[in-house]
Parts: structure tokens; sequence; C-alpha cells
């Protein structure tokens, strides 16, 4: 079992603490965070030992968890990286991607292992078809959530679009040509609504839509390839697959077929694969403890937090170039 010790336990701490503490992959020695009052109440309430300080519980540990504020990401890293420890750190990877590349850099030269919380990857629906998704052209998403104050001291395309920038960059092939987007504030200091069109070299097109003030929650993608049509669900769970292909000569009579001008059927295939049922943060903390203990590469390295990084920065920076031609 691998010692773990997890910095910060705010609302997502205490979910990294206890699904840690439940892990047969992890031995969870304890936690630090900078307010004392919290730290106290989350010992006293569930039995965690609390660290005085940061420095005292990477000593004792393997790997470092960091759920801390994205502000603080780059400077925890630094110091659990010099001291070897492995580290699994949340999204999005850091604040700036110069951050983000310092980290990979330490990494590096300090031979270890880092993961980064982009846990959609293992969301059980999206795993269901990960495999299916081939070549996609089209790809739309939708992330929409009603509003919530904790998440807005950063703009939506960190706190929600970065998910499916992952899940895209993740299922296309190709590099990043170009960035398209607008957003604007309702609410807060900074971007709510978010709308991105991202180009790949490939020729794919990738529509993000990500809102934090909408009246009702959604999360689905869907993505569109040669002959089919591939939905994801990540809220309810739910995949489905929709194929064309020939028809064939025979047809069942509730066969749903479709004929174009040239007078060629093709057939309606739909499927819905099995999902598994799990837990998407337990999955994510478990096989970073599987690539620490095989030596193979984690699911989400810390290289493909700093790409989302960087195509999410893109994105925030056309707010301010249509900001700047508004002005």
């Amino acid at each position: 079992m691998l010692k773990v010790g997890v910095l910060g336990a705010g609302h997502l701490g205490k979910i990294h603490l206890r699904l840690l503490k439940e892990s047969s992959k992890y031995d969870l020695i304890g936690f630090y965070d900078p307010s004392e009052e919290n730290a106290k109440n989350v010992a006293e309430q569930f039995g965690y030992t609390s660290y005085n300080s940061i420095d005292d519980l990477i000593d004792a540990v393997d790997v470092v968890d960091i759920v801390t504020p994205t502000l603080s990401h780059f400077d925890c890293a630094e110091k659990a990286i010099k001291k070897g420890r492995h580290i699994f750190i949340e999204k999005p990877i850091a604040k700036t991607v110069l951050e983000a590349e310092a980290i990979k850099t330490l990494a590096s030269q300090y031979h270890v292992k880092g993961q980064v919380g982009h846990v959609e990857r293992f969301n059980p629906a999206f795993k269901a078809v990960k495999d299916k998704i081939n070549n996609p052209m089209f790809i739309e998403t939708h992330r929409l959530a009603e509003f919530n104050p904790r998440g807005t001291d950063v703009p939506v395309v960190l706190d929600l679009m970065i998910h499916d920038i992952d899940i895209i960059l993740s299922s296309v092939n190709s590099k990043v040509k170009n960035v398209h987007a607008s957003g604007i504030s309702v609410i807060s200091e900074t971007p709510d609504i978010a709308n991105a069109r991202i180009e790949f070299e490939n020729g794919c097109v990738a529509n993000l839509t990500a809102s934090r003030i909408s009246m009702k929650n959604m999360r689905k993608t869907r993505f569109f390839q040669k002959d089919a049509y591939i939905s994801v669900n990540f809220l309810s769970k739910e995949s489905e697959i929709v194929r064309i292909q020939d028809a064939p000569e025979d047809l069942d009579e509730f066969a749903m077929v479709l004929k174009n001008d040239e007078g060629v059927e093709k057939q309606i295939y739909f499927e819905n694969p099995e999902v598994t049922n799990s837990n998407a943060i337990l999955d994510e903390l478990e096989t970073f403890a599987d690539a620490i203990l095989n030596d193979t590469t984690p699911i989400v390295s810390l290289h493909n937090g700093t790409e989302a990084l960087r195509i999410a920065q893109w994105v925030i920076d056309c707010f301010k170039t249509e900001e700047d031609l508004k002005n």
C-alpha cells in the first residue's frame, strides 16, 4: 500500500479523504489544511490525522494528493516533487501554462509520476464507449450547471469547460489548429457562459458550450464520425451508439431504413453499451496507484493536464481579444 497524504480538506478534499481511506491500494496517513478551524473539525468529525504543516505531511508519505485551490497548485506540487513524492493534482493542473510546464519539468527531473484529476475520463458512460470513438469529425458538448458560488473565482472555462476540453483532446488524434470563442459575465467577475469552437489539423471541429448559471444541470457530449454517432451523458451515466450500415437484402419489418438520392439503402442500428457503475474519483486515484506500482504512464498524465490548460487558456484569450475589439 502506498502512503498518501491529502493537501486541502474542503468539499472535494473530504471526498478524496474518504475514498483514500476506503481504498485497498493506499494507506491514508493524514491531511493538511491551512484553516486551523476546518482542520480541527475534519479531524474530529472523521478521525483523520491533521498535520501542522505541508512539509510535515509530505515527509510522511509516498504520494501527495493536491486538492487545494488552483492558485496554490504549483507551490504544493513543487514542494512534493522536490522531496521525491508522486503527485495527484486536481484540475486544472495549475494557474498558468508556464506553471504547468514547470511541474512537468520538475517531475521529470526528480523521476516522480503525476496524474491530473480530469475525472470525466473515468466516468463509466465514457469508459463504455471510448474504444468505439474512432476518428470523430464533429463533436458537440454541453456542460450546464445551476449557480453555485463555489468555483466562481475562475472563469467557467477553467471551472467546467476544461473537463470537455480534456475529453476531446483524448478522443481526437490531431493537433489543435485554431480556437474561436466568446464568453460573458452575468453574476461573477469572470465569464459565466462560454462557447468555443476548436478546429483540428485533421479537419475535426468541436463545439463546446459551458454555463454555470443554467436552470438545469446537463453534461452531454456527442461524437459524429463516419457511419456512427456516439452520445455520452456524463450526468446520468448513459451512452448510446447509433450506427448506419448498408441495409441487408432481407429487411426486418421494424428496421429503420434511409434511402439516398441514388437509391442506396442504409439501416440504422441502435446500441446501448453496458455501463458498469463505478466511482470515478476512486477509479482515478487507484489507477494512479497502479501506474506508480507498475511503472506505467498515468491515464491522465501531467502532459495531458498541461495541454487541456493550454487550450482552455487559448479560449480565455479569445474573450480578451473580443473585449479589445469592442473597445
